[in-house]
């Protein structure tokens, strides 16, 4: 019986001077094989942490623009002139606001900076004949009602909330008529109080934010 080891060592030796080009490149082919397994490894690796960079760019990104996209709004009092205005942060200096002769700056309330989804526009408005500073929503009044009743040099504040959500705070707008003054006042539940101070006509404007910590919640709304 034949040795069936030396037979095939020996078509070995045969296959490989027959066709040496043939194993030459499959040797080749394990090489680069290998190359390019590696090769697809490491551009697996390299794709996934880009990916998880560019995650936690986005998320960053996005929880500044939140932070960054609300702001506050204060009341100030003129104790010459006895009247209110409404100011949000950055409108005015406070330096400027002190050299006004305004003072008793009063947080009543964040808004947002942008327009958007359920949000209405505050302008701000100015009578020179009454001294008053009114700040009104644009579904309040239309331009030319303002104009008619003596206001003048319209400019933009802030957008606020239409519609009432989780820790939100409605805002009024008082009159006084002794000073011919409109005023904006955040809710409060003691309505008699202001009654006795002389203001009146009270009118519901709008809904502030009410702690600036839950502002994912209101652009969710």
């Amino acid at each position: 019986m034949p040795d069936l080891n030396k037979l095939k060592r020996f078509d070995n030796k045969r296959f490989k001077k027959k066709y040496p080009n043939l194993l030459q490149g499959k040797k080749i082919f394990m090489y680069f094989g290998n190359d390019l397994e590696k090769t697809r490894l490491i551009m697996k690796k390299t794709f996934i942490l880009i990916t998880t960079v560019l995650a936690s760019v986005f998320i960053a990104n996005k929880s500044f623009a939140q932070d960054d996209e609300l702001v506050k709004v204060y009341r100030w009092y003129n104790p010459n002139d006895q009247n209110y205005v409404t100011v949000a942060e950055g409108e005015y200096q406070e330096g400027q606001m002190l050299n006004w002769n305004w003072k008793d700056k009063t947080s009543m309330f964040s808004a947002y900076r942008n327009p958007g989804a359920d949000r209405v526009a505050v302008n701000s408005w100015y009578n020179p004949d009454t001294k008053d500073y009114a700040s009104i929503a644009e579904d309040e009044y239309t331009d030319d009602a303002m104009i008619k009743m003596g206001y003048t040099n319209k400019h933009l504040q802030f957008y606020a909330l239409t519609r009432r959500g989780p820790n939100t705070v409605s805002v009024y707008r008082w009159y006084v008529p002794k000073n011919h003054d409109w005023v904006t006042v955040s809710e409060d539940g003691d309505t008699d109080a202001y009654y006795k101070k002389g203001y009146r006509r009270k009118t519901f404007q709008y809904f502030g934010i009410a702690r600036s910590s839950d502002t994912q919640i209101y652009n969710q709304l």
